[in-house]
């Protein structure tokens, strides 16, 4: 885990114009409501404020990754680019949540933000660790590209029975990905999980980010293998197809430990994870890891009323002071410069 202590002038009183084309783009391969449930599909920009370290864009950079299809993975800002400017192009794209990185103090923040006018919720990043520190720290590393093609599970944890402001942020975390519907979803488009457990004893928030890999019981190693690539494998040195089947060291018909979560598909999800056959689930870490403290809530779009922790008059809290900062430092750029050309298709790049 790292810990933070570590390591063209644009039109005033308009927001940066996005072309007809790209609006029609955006229309077609991106509906705003699903098909399915009728509701209406959440989106998110993922940015930063003020000078960040590049570690933490590189966490703002897996950030997008978690949040996929959703949300613009190539967004590309302009120093000059204030928190108006964003949401004036929000509301064209159907972005729904804002994911704001910034530094003040040298101390991590995240915001999270519901567009366009609240709560906002901030966070400071106690320790991180990058997808790319989860993938060198295990021996076989998976993430296949396919996973990104929809978004994650949410999965709550110890959040419950704690009242405000954790009853509204329970919302918050569940509406910032689509709704499924478990009666019509599709198993295969399963298969990432985003954790979010609440440490009551600590007051940190884990923010845990897996893939879903699922086993057929009681089938070898090596038939896995050749069913998933679809080669034929090198027979030469053998005198018998069984052989391949039954060599020694490549796993018994039995693989699957018994710690595994055992479950029976009710429909087919690939060739080797069949409705008729039990699957075991596995969940691999991809990353990012972060551990996160609530330290403000506000009613509105990163203003407003301070809901949590109650103002104490007179007195102001480290985090809070770097915030007001840094909106401060926002505010006094009056400009509303366009974002980099292209920023605006970027929402389903992925698609």
């Amino acid at each position: 885990m790292r810990h933070p202590k570590s390591g063209g002038r644009g039109r005033r009183g308009r927001g940066p114009r996005i072309p007809a084309a790209v609006l029609r783009k955006q229309q077609a391969v991106a509906p705003s409501v699903d098909q399915v449930t009728g509701a209406k599909i959440p989106k998110s920009f993922v940015f930063s404020r003020g000078k960040i370290p590049s570690t933490l864009r590189h966490l703002q950079q897996d950030l997008r990754k978690v949040m996929l299809p959703y949300t613009a993975l190539n967004l590309k800002e302009k120093k000059r680019n204030n928190l108006k400017d964003f949401l004036n192009v929000s509301g064209p794209l159907g972005v729904t949540h804002f994911m704001i990185l910034s530094n003040p103090k040298s101390l991590p923040h995240l915001r999270m933000a519901k567009t366009p006018q609240g709560p906002t919720y901030t966070f400071q990043i106690e320790a991180y660790a990058l997808a790319a520190d989860i993938a060198n720290s295990q021996k076989r590393p998976r993430c296949p590209p396919g996973i990104f093609k929809n978004s994650p599970l949410v999965v709550l944890s110890g959040f419950t029975g704690h009242g405000e402001p954790f009853k509204s942020l329970i919302q918050y975390f569940q509406y910032m990905v689509p709704a499924i519907d478990p009666n019509t979803v599709k198993l295969a488009t399963c298969q990432r999980v985003l954790l979010l457990k609440y440490d009551k004893e600590k007051g940190v928030i884990d923010f845990r980010h897996y893939s879903i890999k699922l086993q057929p019981v009681g089938v070898s190693r090596r038939i896995r293998k050749l069913m998933q690539n679809n080669q034929v494998p090198d027979l030469r040195d053998l005198k018998d197809v069984s052989d391949y089947v039954t060599k020694a060291g490549y796993g018994s018909e039995s693989e699957v430990d018994d710690e595994a979560a055992t479950v029976s598909l009710v429909s087919d999800v690939d060739k080797l994870n069949r409705a008729s056959r039990k699957s075991a689930v596995r969940l691999q870490e991809i990353g990012p890891r972060m551990t996160m403290r609530l330290v403000k809530v506000e009613s509105g779009l990163c203003s407003g009323d301070v809901l949590y922790p109650e103002p104490v008059k007179g007195k102001q809290t480290d985090e809070e002071t770097g915030e007001e900062a840094d909106e401060s430092a926002e505010s006094a750029d009056g400009s509303e410069d366009e974002l980099e050309d292209g920023s605006e298709d970027e929402m389903e790049d992925e698609e």
